[in-house]
């Protein structure tokens, strides 16, 4: 945590960066290699299900691809037609933003993605453990992650790792927020496609609504399990009154949630 401090600053305008991407029907990317591409790939595959963004809106670029997954390889992270393929293939552009992970700050597959991503009018956030290293410097916004020398000398997945996927949480957990997937701590974009989640949808819808789970869980019925519409709805919302507010809210559950209460609808937490 002293490692990720001083980056907050940088983490906040990254997440916004990311946000708005988001906002405006564009992307957010990550890409690394190694184990800085383990970490980009483990916060990439959770903003599904936390938050609700769709896959295809957040494309991740890992040195070797699927195979990599399983057996590692160092000889991937030095192709640059491999970075450059995979770059084409994510189908970015102006607008979209991409996450750039690297410990050392010089892996050739993550230089050459920030290189083709600058070119190509994205944001682009670099992350590296090295002061002023290269990634750093083609940045626009460079997040400095500083852990000195490892315990075990060049394993990166130690404490370069493990300093990343701190900085990531936050990042994403920020951007979150920003996109108005967060409301009084629960994750309400979260869509209940399974059976764990649909019992954490309703005790969320229950306990921002202030209803029954049982109310919970018929609102959660009538919205395909998309907790934020369901909560207006057991709040007393109509369906159609609930879409309603959300989008003249901008998806925000917060504002939706204060013009339904002053339509007489009022709810457990309108905070």
């Amino acid at each position: 945590l002293a490692t990720v401090r001083p980056a907050i600053p940088a983490l906040d305008r990254a997440a916004t960066a990311a946000a708005n991407s988001l906002l405006a029907g564009g992307k957010l990317a990550y890409a690394g290699a190694g184990s800085s591409g383990l970490m980009a790939l483990a916060d990439c595959l959770e903003l599904a299900g936390t938050f609700g963004i769709p896959p295809d809106r957040t494309p991740m670029l890992f040195a070797g691809g699927t195979d990599a997954l399983l057996h590692m390889t160092g000889g991937v992270e030095d192709d640059p037609a491999l970075a450059q393929a995979d770059f084409q293939r994510a189908g970015l552009g102006q607008g979209d933003t991409i996450l750039c992970l690297s410990a050392s700050g010089s892996t050739p597959y993550t230089r050459i993605i920030a290189d083709l991503a600058r070119a190509a009018g994205l944001t682009v956030v670099g992350f590296a453990n090295v002061p002023g290293s290269k990634l750093l410097e083609q940045s626009h916004i460079p997040i400095l992650l500083d852990t000195g020398p490892e315990v075990v000398n060049g394993s990166t997945r130690m404490g370069a790792a493990t300093a990343q996927k701190v900085a990531l949480n936050m990042l994403s957990v920020r951007m979150g927020i920003l996109l108005g997937h967060v409301h009084d701590g629960y994750m309400v974009n979260v869509v209940a496609d399974n059976s764990k989640l649909q019992d954490r949808a309703a005790r969320i819808v229950a306990a921002i609504s202030g209803r029954d789970i049982a109310t919970a869980k018929a609102a959660l019925l009538q919205t395909g399990g998309a907790v934020k519409p369901a909560v207006l709805i057991a709040a007393g919302c109509t369906p159609e009154q609930a879409a309603t507010h959300l989008q003249t809210s901008g998806g925000a559950l917060g504002p939706a949630l204060s013009a339904s209460s002053k339509q007489g609808h009022p709810t457990g937490s309108i905070a």
